[in-house]
Order: C-alpha cells, then sequence, then structure tokens
C-alpha cells in the first residue's frame, strides 16, 4: 500500500504548474512578448503532433475524438498566437507620413 495516492501527486504538479505559470507569465517584461509568442506557438505545434500520434494509437472511438479534439485546439492556439504576435509586431512599425505638398493640397 502506497503512502500517498498517485493522484495527490498529480494533482500537486499540477497546482504548481498552474502557480509558476502565473508567474512567469506576469513578470515578463513587455520587450520579451514577442519572443514568448513565438515559443508558445513551437510549443502548441509539438502538441499538435503529440495529439496526432496519440490519436492515431488509440483503438477506441472516444480516444480517437479526444485526440482530434486536442488537435482542433492546439492548431487554434497556434494560428491566434500567430495573428496576435503578428498585431505586437505591427505596433513597433514606423507609419508612414504624407509628403507636405500632398497635405498642404488637400487643405486648399
Amino acid at each position: 500500500m502506497e503512502a500517498v495516492s498517485p493522484i495527490l501527486y498529480n494533482v500537486i504538479i499540477f497546482v504548481l504548474a498552474i502557480y509558476v505559470g502565473y508567474h512567469v507569465v506576469w513578470n515578463v517584461t513587455p520587450a520579451l512578448h514577442t519572443p514568448l509568442m513565438a515559443v508558445t506557438n513551437a510549443i502548441s505545434a509539438i502538441v499538435i503532433v503529440g495529439a496526432m500520434l496519440a490519436a492515431a494509437l488509440t483503438e477506441t472511438g472516444l480516444g480517437k475524438a479526444m485526440g482530434v479534439l486536442a488537435v482542433a485546439l492546439a492548431a487554434v492556439n497556434v494560428f491566434g498566437g500567430f495573428l496576435v504576435t503578428r498585431r505586437m509586431l505591427e505596433m513597433f512599425k514606423k507609419k508612414e507620413r504624407k509628403p507636405a505638398a500632398a497635405e498642404q493640397g488637400e487643405r486648399a
């Protein structure tokens, strides 16, 4: 008989992961948000590959459905991450100014 249930170990790891994740995300400086998003997208891509392998290796319908759901959710995360990263990078682009002659012509 085990002294501590394996489920308790999993719950402790889950709670610690939430705690560490919260502090990692909220303590990131603004200059590092874009690289952090790129790493998150890479991790989600790895999750997609793992979910596809898991879905392919299962024999039950429930297992395949859960694998397809995992692939779909990870894909949404990857594409959403790329959209957010693109919007963040667009914030740092310099805006083009209109030529002075064109501005005076519009006022006249």
